[in-house]
């Protein structure tokens, strides 16, 4: 069977090491760079499994990595850094990361997180691999979950992340109802024990930006403070 490849984005020496022998008494394969450029070069030739991106590097910011690289959407991008501030981690949710961890670290909850984040990636591709999963529409959207895109009536084409797949899936199977951050984070990345519950307002602040959703007051999906997020539109089923 063939190893989880992953990528280290990391200039520490002795967190690279700390990581690869961690990530490696897991049976994973672990290819470290210190600089961007090397990274963009490997991602170009194979891309891996899964990335773990420290936000400082020698040649760059790793937020670039996480928001503009060319690694596909479906390729989940963890960040790894000492910038634990609140402002840092909702940035860093918001352009992309699917999570977030913050140096020192334990190495069995980084273990965890990858491997939850994995589960749920090779879910959602087996999900998108199965022909004939249903075509929603709401409003002036029309939701394709087999090939992960949005169409709005005026034409424009939104590609959709696994990750954001998911999150709308769950929110357009159950509209009207308030869900939880609890339920959502369940729903989508099979960790509803989140330690930093704002991670849901990042991922949810990015899906309504592609649903052209008010940020200051929303109509497609709503904040209901206290309680949860409720996906306020009427889903019908085109197959």
């Amino acid at each position: 069977m063939t190893k989880t490849l992953i990528y280290l984005l990391e200039d520490d020496p002795d967190i690279s090491r700390l990581i690869i022998r961690t990530l490696s008494q897991q049976g994973m394969e672990v290819v470290s760079f210190r600089r961007l450029a090397e990274f963009e070069r490997e991602v170009r030739r194979t891309v891996p499994d899964l990335c773990l991106i420290d936000l400082s590097l020698p040649d760059g910011d790793g937020l670039s990595v996480v928001r503009d690289s060319a690694l596909p959407p479906s390729v989940p991008r963890v960040i790894v850094t000492g910038r634990g501030n609140i402002t840092d981690r909702i940035v860093g949710l918001e352009v992309g990361a699917d999570d977030y961890i913050v140096k020192p670290f334990e190495p069995r909850e980084l273990v965890a997180r990858i491997r939850a984040l994995l589960r749920r990636t090779r879910l959602n591709q087996q999900v998108e691999a199965t022909p004939g999963q249903p075509i929603m529409r709401f409003g002036p959207w029309r939701a394709d979950f087999d090939g992960c895109t949005l169409t709005h009536d005026d034409g424009e084409v939104a590609q959709l992340s696994s990750a954001e797949a998911s999150l709308l899936l769950a929110f357009v199977n159950a509209p009207g109802r308030v869900l939880s951050r609890s339920q959502l984070l369940d729903a989508t990345t099979g960790r509803a024990d989140e330690p930093f519950d704002r991670s849901m307002d990042a991922r949810i602040s990015r899906l309504r930006k592609k649903l052209r959703d008010s940020t200051k007051q929303p109509t497609v999906i709503r904040t209901v403070y206290g309680a949860g997020y409720v996906f306020a539109l009427s889903v019908t089923l085109e197959k």
